[in-house]
């Protein structure tokens, strides 16, 4: 019998990973004589009733401050929510975090993947023995879906396996609505846990690649330091590492930039390989002590719904984005 999947609750935008933590943050509070969580859960239910359409626009005028204009997208944001509603059929197998893999393999060679430890198609205690003592788990199908695990004997199954069972039964679609997302069916998967010389998980650099017929690919580049940490960071920079006045999201920039790593050459390289059919894509990748892994790619970053500072940079990054979206 196909798994029936149900709606996220969870409607914020980027990083889409503080929207996830909602539903476990939620307590028993009443909100106007109703519990907060029936309250929360009619609200969801009548938001799932709305046409995308709709949806993304209220939510885009909620978060980035106006209307958007679908007619004629200016902004980055505006190109990317036509990109919910009308995506590429590439997209969902380069958006699964499984499928991916191939693309990655054959175009920049198998050593840029992260070791794959198990994708079980049913999550049960004997898989959960058989990992080694650290690891991460995942789910293929949307984002903020992962789980660092640095002591197993510290952690339970039963744990993880409510955990893996709620990711997978969450229709991430539903999310921000965008469509490719219906296309991946989802699923678990373990994977080595990536850490620096001083046990720390690395930076995520995540690089926005736009690309033109005849012209040179541009180029930003986002550090997410400490994202699982107590401090996040997000910092801006263009291709030559200068630091840019500019925030995208809800992640803080440092007062003072980092130090570019060693291997930023190779970084740029990569992110241009991977983005060579497309004109646009964020490439995400790890470079810990000068190594470099393939994180994901994201043909619709934050949804279309990021804010972004200051507001100028959300027309100046629509105006890199092609006619073909």
């Amino acid at each position: 019998m196909p798994r029936r999947l149900r709606p996220s609750n969870n409607v914020l935008a980027y990083p889409r990973d503080d929207a996830m933590r909602l539903e476990a943050a939620e307590t028993a509070r009443t909100e106007d004589g109703m519990p907060k969580r029936a309250a929360r859960r009619l609200k969801d239910q009548m938001k799932a009733l709305l046409p995308d359409l709709l949806f993304l626009s209220l939510l885009h005028r909620k978060l980035v401050g106006r209307y958007p204009n679908l007619r004629r997208p200016r902004t980055f944001n505006e190109h990317i929510l036509m990109r919910n509603l009308k995506p590429d059929p590439r997209y969902a197998a380069l958006t699964d975090k499984i499928t991916v893999r191939d693309y990655v393999a054959r175009t920049l060679g198998e050593s840029y993947l992260i070791p794959l430890i198990a994708v079980p198609d049913e999550f049960t205690r004997d898989v959960f023995d058989s990992l080694p003592q650290s690891f991460v788990m995942k789910a293929n199908h949307g984002s903020a879906f992962v789980e660092i695990v640095r002591d197993k004997s510290k952690v339970s199954y039963e744990h993880l396996k409510r955990l893996a069972d709620r990711w997978l039964a969450t229709e991430f679609y539903h999310v921000s609505r965008e469509r490719h997302y219906k296309e991946i069916e989802p699923r678990l998967f373990f994977e080595k846990l990536l850490l620096d010389s001083s046990g720390q998980v690395p930076a995520d650099y995540k690089v926005h690649c736009f690309r033109r017929e005849g012209r040179r690919p541009v180029m930003y580049i986002v550090q997410i330091s400490d994202r699982f940490g107590p401090l996040p960071r997000g910092n801006v920079y263009d291709v030559d590492w200068n630091y840019l006045d500019v925030t995208i999201g809800e992640y803080a920039r440092s007062a003072t930039p980092e130090p570019p790593p060693p291997n930023l050459s190779d970084i740029l390289q990569a992110a241009d390989k991977l983005s060579r059919d497309f004109d646009y894509v964020r490439v995400d990748l790890y470079a810990p002590d000068n190594a470099l892994f393939f994180g994901e790619l994201t043909f619709t970053p934050g949804a279309g719904v990021v804010p972004m500072f200051p507001d100028r940079v959300d027309f100046e990054w629509g105006g890199l984005i092609g006619a073909r979206v």
